[in-house]
């Protein structure tokens, strides 16, 4: 077996930890979320095909074939094929022209080479209308799944715990809450660690979940009903909803619950790989799912009533304290998956400036998506721990948890249909039976949880609202100061006039002067010559860029050049997910001056007459050394209209409290000047 191969295998074993808790532990509560009144055995027989054919059509084909194909730079999930959008066409967030050569898009589109747009796609890059449509999209599909993160681990961790109340029916539903809450606060507190520390503790719980319950399954099968497997004809999905009517229609919010944690699959996807997701998901999860619900229907045959514990229920007296440890360590990593995907998304969209800008940290230096976010980590712990002890019946979360399972793959279906047509150009006839498929069949999943939305399905709507307005207002707030900054932004030749000002003093020094604008200079450069009435003789405008590799070349991370004015040079630093920019002030000043130093004597080589410039920055050095960075808010006068008001005032609370756009280059304090600049609304 080659290195590769026990690599892939290894992952896979990892993933068991983080990718897949959500889904595999879903049979703790999927019959326990269904209404049935007086079921029938051709009734559980019709929902365990439904299951089946929901598992195999949405997990093995759609995410499993499709989806994980769909990664934007190794990240998935609704943002990255939001942002992969973007990337290949002149919309939103990146130009088509940035598209970078390591991402797997290369290698996935059967029709590369083809520099023909789509009609779709053109018509998205002409219509205002269909590029925000797009983008509220996006953005519904990430608040979704951000309530998913919530939710998950609420109603995993409840429903494993409440399995203790069977043997002893003294123990009060309060304190089933309340211990499920410590062990949510336990899980929260362990994310720090990282993905890799976290899913390798997780993994063998998993692995023993995984094998344990087909196992149960199997005898299950045997002893209650041995053929169980004629529900795989889809006959019986017919005849059900036949018998049934509306009545079926509505136990559909129940079912899709046996597919919870799917989308964990591709959004996980930047903690692991394609390959290894593949495996795990084909050869392991799915065959144990398939065979656990179907020792679990072929026990309830037998006890239709059972169906309000029907995990606890179909586990033998002899294993159950052995399964009831199993399943609560199971809960706790299958709530890992979901919050995984959270750090994931909520660190795609810091970096696309579409949501505040919170501490991010890379836990990995070979993967850039295993990231950790103390504040997001804390904020799922309370909303967590909140929904379980306000809401704590297990039917109203459920109910919750349906209406963003269902909503979440309607959304990422929409999404990889776009890509399919605009990037992939997939031909017609699949792309149709794609979207028909599965539209259609998670449309009906829809339209059945949103009749719970009176008993529970509220809360991931009002989650949503509250993560999209906060997301819309980050981006308007953004959006309006870049206009504000490329509408006033200084050019070389306004800088120029401003500097040949008699008034204008160039003093000893050399100033690092950061902007964020690459095609021109920031406008605070001109707020701060008028007021200060100078310059340092040496400075270097500075702009730091990300960029998606792990680590930038030494030779390419600094680079500068002179930008035609006298002591005026202009520096770029580029740096990845895994290079370290806590290092100390005039440690990094070094390196620029190092690497200026060495252009100047190239330029003077070339030049003659230009061998002051290396004395002039030594010079400039000696006299000492400053950061400048600016700090602007936005002057809302009375001509704005209320909506400005509202949004920009909303945008200046959130970016007075997020952390700095500047990356901590852990610059000396007395070295370190903030000029603050109104910008007018």
């Amino acid at each position: 077996m080659g290195t590769s191969q026990k690599g892939t295998l290894l992952l896979a074993y990892k993933t068991l930890g983080v990718v897949f808790g959500g889904l595999v532990t879903s049979p703790l509560y999927v019959y326990p979320s269904m209404p049935l009144k007086f079921p029938t055995e051709d009734d559980y027989l019709g929902i365990y095909s439904i299951m089946f054919w929901t598992l195999t059509l949405i997990g093995v084909v759609k995410y499993a074939c499709i989806a994980l194909k769909a990664d934007d730079q190794g990240e998935g999930g609704t943002f990255a094929l939001y942002s992969l959008l973007c990337r290949n066409l002149n919309v939103g967030i990146l130009s088509s022209k940035r598209v970078d050569s390591n991402s797997s898009l290369s290698h996935i589109n059967p029709f590369e080479g083809s520099e023909k747009r789509s009609r779709l796609g053109k018509f998205i890059e002409r219509s205002v209308v269909a590029r925000r449509v797009l983008l509220f999209i996006a953005m519904l599909g990430m608040c979704m799944l951000i309530g998913d993160g919530i939710l998950t681990p609420a109603i995993s961790v409840l429903s494993a715990v409440d399995g203790i109340r069977a043997p002893f029916p003294s123990v009060s539903k309060s304190m089933v809450e309340g211990l499920s809450a410590v062990v949510l606060i336990f899980l929260f507190l362990m994310q720090k660690f990282g993905t890799s520390r976290v899913s390798f503790l997780f993994s063998p719980i998993m692995g023993a979940w995984t094998l344990t319950t087909p196992i149960i399954g199997i005898y299950s099968i045997i002893k209650y009903y041995p053929t169980i497997f004629k529900a795989l004809s889809p006959h019986y999905i017919v005849s059900f909803f036949w018998r049934n009517g509306k009545e079926g229609w509505v136990l559909l919010g129940g079912t899709i619950l046996c597919i919870t944690g799917s989308e964990a699959l591709f959004a996980d996807l930047g903690h692991f790989n394609k390959s290894s997701i593949q495996v795990a998901f084909l050869v392991t999860i799915y065959p144990s799912l398939v065979l656990t619900y179907a020792g679990q229907t072929a026990y309830l045959i037998k006890n239709p009533y059972d169906h309000n514990d029907g995990f606890y229920k179909f586990v033998p007296t002899r294993i159950y304290w052995p399964m009831f440890i199993v399943a609560t360590l199971a809960a706790i990593v299958a709530s890992q998956s979901l919050i995984s995907a959270t750090f994931s998304v909520i660190k795609q969209s810091v970096v696309l400036n579409y949501f505040p800008r919170v501490k991010v940290v890379h836990t990995s230096h070979s993967k850039e998506g295993e990231v950790y976010s103390p504040e997001v980590n804390y904020i799922l712990m309370i909303l967590c721990v909140a929904v379980i002890l306000i809401f704590g019946d297990g039917k109203d979360i459920g109910n919750a948890f349906g209406v963003v399972v269902s909503l979440v793959m309607l959304i990422t279906t929409v999404l990889l249909t776009l890509v399919m047509i605009i990037i992939w150009k997939t031909p017609p006839l699949l792309i149709a039976l794609y979207f028909l498929t599965f539209f259609t069949m998670e449309g009906v999943y829809v339209s059945a949880v949103c009749t719970k939305i009176p008993e529970g399905g509220w809360i991931p709507f009002a989650i949503s609202f509250i993560l999209a307005f906060i997301m819309f207002g980050w981006f308007y707030g953004r959006q309006r100061k870049t206009e504000y900054e490329l509408t006033h932004k200084i050019n070389l030749d306004r800088l120029g006039i401003l500097l040949s000002n008699t008034g204008i003093q160039r003093v000893p020094g050399l100033c690092f002067f950061y902007t964020n604008i690459q095609d021109g200079l920031t406008p605070i450069l001109g707020h701060y010559i008028k007021n200060m009435k100078s310059l340092h003789k040496i400075t270097i405008f500075t702009t730091l860029r990300y960029l998606l590799v792990p680590k930038v070349a030494p030779n390419e991370r600094i680079v500068v050049k002179k930008l035609g004015l006298k002591g005026v040079y202009g520096c770029l630093i580029q740096y990845g997910y895994a290079d370290s920019l806590n290092i100390d002030g005039d440690d990094s000043a070094t390196q620029v001056i190092d690497s200026l130093r060495a252009y100047l004597q190239n330029y003077s080589n070339c030049l003659q007459g230009e061998e002051e410039g290396v004395s002039e920055l030594e010079e400039a050095r000696m006299a000492g050394v400053v950061h400048i960075r600016g700090k602007t808010r936005f002057y809302i006068g009375t001509n704005c209209g209320w909506f400005d008001r509202i949004m920009l005032a909303f945008y200046e609370v959130m970016h007075s409290n997020c952390r700095s756009a500047l990356p901590a280059l852990g610059v000396p304090s007395p070295q370190r000047i903030e000029v603050g600049m109104l910008y007018e609304a």
